[in-house]
């Protein structure tokens, strides 16, 4: 109670704001959930709508869309997270946008003039005060320098920091009310929902944050004409400014545009796969929202990215993972998609009859080639949720843009098969992942570990012994036989010390015997791991 009062007593018109949204929409229960009706600054009004005509689905989604920015970024992540929510909610969510109506160039215009240094009229060769897009957190100007470049100026909305900074402190603060009072909703790992939410959001009120995403994109396809990625002019970027080049291009759903352009769709599709998967597998680092929006079609067959306000970032072993899941979804192998979904999932308690049944449901129903990613990745998360399993936010955001980017390649190509599109790309990322230089790297931190670990087992022994014989005397437990049990532990503990110093040993040739090559490597690491073999076998045999 005594953070909800200061909660309140900080962003009190805010908290005010929210609940009498949530009550006007006929939102209620979560109202009375969250403990909001005690707090005596909440106007009580009456619903703003006929809340009887409409679902609860619907009430929340409209609720979301009066609540601002931040609402409407949260339940665009809920959208895409069917691992979380059943279709009728996801769906529903999936109608909100993050177009909405631009504010007069009297708001934005003297912001913009004192973070360019002067009138935007004097500092390009050409500006347009009207705005050619209007989102939630920015509008989006055209303006030509004086060099002769068409750019784009996007400029925060004014004012917009303040009230996302406290969005985010009540959210928090939601997320663990829901959390320590709704077990049943725990699954669904609310403060860590909010945790992205908060870091994609703060990225997104940042424009220097994706200026710098866009010159890391703009890295990974150096000395490519085929993939254009904006170009950054740093000289008049700033936290609420980006000024980028122009990309003239159509969109993918532009079939007008596209016969004109004399585009050959089926070479751009396999194009736009290989340029995500490139990021995403071997790179890991994309762009987390390839809707056609983002993605433009240039003359040339060339494919332009734009809007890198949020990226996504996986891990090698995240990665790895995924290999491994196309391999499981490949060859319909019922356990590996059990084991990568529990390992991806960390859940300790899971009922493993009716996970191996959901699985064999899923495999069956995705038997037929040429796949569908959009729908097996959904039908993936589905089966996390029905199981009660949450997935990763990292995989969450992969699996949003692998189906998004599916959807946009179908657009292209409607016979589209990314699972047989990303087989390059997949070899090129296996052939990273599993090469002798990354296998050697492994073999290396291996070796070190376990030669700190045999070096310091003697020591531990010994303590153990020593505690062991303190404890007899202490606990005044006689145990007959006592020094055969020592004699036991100390012959237990010196093979172990053996097998350890062998590994070791066999490990840290590889840095010294690199340059005689990886056969004759191969055979000495045998050679000495045979040996060490034998020389346990022989001792295991003196019981």
């Amino acid at each position: 109670m005594l953070k909800t009062a200061f909660v309140a007593a900080r962003d009190r018109q805010r908290l005010s704001e929210i609940a009498s949204v949530l009550i006007g929409f006929g939102l209620n229960k979560a109202v009375d959930r969250l403990g909001l009706r005690n707090i005596p600054l909440i106007p009580r009004r009456t619903p703003r709508v006929d809340v009887t005509r409409l679902s609860q689905p619907e009430r929340l989604r409209r609720a979301i869309e009066a609540l601002g920015p931040t609402f409407i970024k949260f339940g665009q992540i809920l959208a895409s997270r069917p691992d979380l929510l059943s279709p009728v909610w996801t769906d529903e969510l999936e109608k909100l946008h993050s177009q909405v109506k631009p504010i007069p160039w009297e708001m934005i215009g003297p912001q913009l003039e004192t973070d360019l240094g002067g009138p935007p009229q004097e500092v390009f060769a050409e500006f347009d005060v009207n705005p050619i897009a209007s989102a939630s957190i920015a509008q989006v100007y055209r303006a030509r320098l004086k060099t002769g470049e068409d750019v784009v100026v996007k400029v925060l909305r004014p004012g917009l920091k303040k009230i996302i900074e406290a969005d985010l402190r009540l959210m928090g603060h939601g997320a663990r009310i829901v959390e320590t009072e709704w077990p049943e909703m725990a699954r669904y790992q609310p403060q860590e929902q909010m945790k992205h939410l908060a870091a994609g959001i703060n990225g997104e009120l940042d424009l220097l944050n994706e200026a710098r995403n866009c010159e890391m994109i703009a890295g990974i396809f150096e000395g490519r004409d085929d993939i254009l990625i904006p170009k950054i002019h740093w000289e008049w970027c700033s936290e609420r400014v980006l000024v980028q080049e122009f990309v003239h291009g159509v969109s993918p759903n532009d079939a007008a545009g596209l016969r004109a352009m004399g585009a050959d769709k089926k070479a751009l599709a396999q194009k736009g796969c290989d340029a995500f998967l490139r990021m995403a597998l071997i790179e890991g680092v994309f762009h987390a929202d390839p809707h056609p929006g983002n993605l433009l079609i240039l003359p040339g067959n060339r494919i332009g990215f734009i809007d890198f306000g949020i990226v996504g970032r996986l891990s090698q072993k995240r990665r790895q993972q995924l290999l491994v899941l196309i391999g499981a979804m490949l060859k319909q192998d019922v356990d590996g998609l059990m084991a990568t979904l529990l390992d991806w999932t960390g859940a300790t308690t899971p009922d493993l009859t009716k996970l191996e049944q959901s699985a064999q449901n899923f495999v069956q129903a995705h038997s037929s080639i040429p796949l569908n990613l959009g729908l097996v990745l959904t039908d993936f998360m589905t089966m996390a949720r029905e199981n009660d399993l949450a997935m990763p936010t990292d995989l969450a955001i992969l699996f949003k843009g692998l189906v998004t980017a599916d959807g946009v390649m179908r657009q292209l190509d409607p016979n589209f098969d990314l699972f047989s599109a990303a087989g390059p790309t997949v070899r090129a990322s296996m052939r990273s992942v599993f090469s002798a230089k990354a296998l050697m790297k492994k073999a290396e931190a291996l070796g070190s570990g376990l030669y700190g670990a045999a070096s310091e087992l003697p020591t531990l022994i010994h303590l153990l012994l020593v505690r062991l014989k303190q404890g007899r005397v202490t606990v005044e437990i006689e145990l007959k036989g006592m020094d055969k049990l020592v004699r036991g532990i100390e012959r237990g503990a010196a093979r172990v010390a053996v097998g350890l110093v062998v590994a070791a040993f066999a490990m840290q040739l590889a840095p010294r015997l690199i340059d005689l090559g990886t056969p004759v490597f191969v055979l000495i690491a045998l050679a000495v791991s045979v040996v060490g073999i034998g020389w346990l076998v022989l001792l295991g045999r003196n019981r």
